[in-house]
């Protein structure tokens, strides 16, 4: 099975509509943005070279730049590839992704966490340069990847039934004192509500009017933890309150008011931002999709099977539709800006007119912003 670091070769923040544009593009290269690798290389007329729009040599004056969709492109039109940044390996195996990958899988296959010593030891590196390595490849320091990889193993465990305790140490808590200093971070609700409907966990909530009809804004003390979309407010709560079945429910509270209106204001422009924490829980596997969703920005768009690679898993489309699908919050995690590969809207779990009605606020933002 592949890890999550199958496709960190590419580095791929954003899907390739980002770079569609030149003006996109030479940002892109301004900013040396890996991201970009793979999308498009630029070539410079005045010293018969292309590169890669991450490479680090001297940057070119845009008047000499032209840009190219592929390698073969740019030599068809007399380029000849950077010595430094080695466009036409872009696909090639690095030695030091590789390195990363065995310690990856590593972490994932050992029943307790590994020290840093020991990855380091995996990837024949010293200490200090695999943590650089680790962090400057995947985002995350080890200590970081090896949480992640906890806490998926934790809610898988809970959502197939497993008994608390016997879950914690399956996933490779030392012990359950361990587990319950971190949990809040973990799970948002403890594993025991987690498990049972929202058992002891109290839940405001409030259904007011947006311009996209109804949405239904809910929280705990840790954070959002739905957003919903709908033409009846009615129909809204009982959804949420088949969520969390067992749940303590306070409506329209009166210090809850001004988090329903900055999650309203989000959802009327949402490339500002929602600064409110999310109280959400789902499969590793979703919590994976949603995460990279997150990645998408305002005015961009990307495919299910971007999402699928970015992931480390290409094949899992239908799975990746699936885990959008299921998406509690709306907006704050943006399923509405993953199409069909073919470009098409696909899905939307509250209504494709709603979707078609987000991205179109979106697109006309982030032009006006250029």
């Amino acid at each position: 099975m592949q890890t999550a670091v199958e496709t960190t070769t590419n580095k791929i923040a954003t899907t390739g509509r980002a770079f569609e544009s030149d003006e996109r593009r030479w940002a892109a290269v301004q900013a040396r943005d890996a991201a970009a690798d793979g999308h498009f290389f630029l070539a410079v007329k005045t010293t018969g070279i292309y590169c890669r729009p991450s490479c680090r040599s001297r940057a070119p004056l845009r008047k000499n730049v032209e840009f190219f969709a592929t390698t073969a492109d740019a030599r068809r039109a007399g380029y000849r590839a950077c010595k430094r940044c080695r466009p036409d390996s872009i696909d090639a195996p690095s030695p030091q992704v590789e390195a990363i990958k065995r310690a990856c899988r590593l972490i994932e296959e050992a029943e307790t966490p590994p020290r840093l010593a020991e990855l380091a030891r995996a990837a024949g590196l010293s200490p200090y340069h695999f943590h650089r390595l680790f962090k400057k490849t995947l985002g995350v320091t080890p200590k970081a990847y090896i949480a992640t990889q906890r806490t998926g193993r934790l809610q898988d465990r809970l959502a197939r039934g497993t008994a608390v305790t016997n879950a914690i140490y399956d996933a490779g808590f030392n012990s359950s004192s361990r587990f319950y200093e971190q949990s809040a971070g973990t799970l948002g609700m403890n594993a025991s509500a987690y498990r049972r409907g929202g058992e002891g966990v109290e839940i405001a909530y409030a259904a007011v009017r947006c311009y996209l009809g109804h949405v239904l804004v809910a929280g705990t003390a840790r954070g959002i933890c739905m957003i919903a979309f709908g033409d009846d407010p009615a129909g809204l709560v009982r959804d949420l309150k088949r969520r969390f079945p067992r749940a303590a429910w306070r409506e329209n509270a009166k210090d809850f008011a001004a988090q329903v209106k900055r999650v309203v204001a989000f959802i009327q422009a949402p490339a500002a931002g929602l600064d409110l924490p999310l109280d959400i829980q789902g499969t590793a596997f979703q919590r994976r999709v949603w995460q990279v969703l997150r990645q998408v920005p305002a005015g961009a768009t990307a495919s299910y099977a971007d999402i699928a690679r970015k992931i480390g898993q290409p094949a899992a489309v239908r799975a990746v539709a699936q885990a959008c699908g299921a998406n509690p919050v709306a907006v704050a995690v943006p399923c509405h800006r993953i199409l069909r590969s073919d470009g098409g809207l696909g899905g939307y779990h509250w209504g494709v007119e709603r979707k078609k009605k987000i991205l179109a606020r979106e697109a006309a933002v982030a032009k006006r912003a250029r």
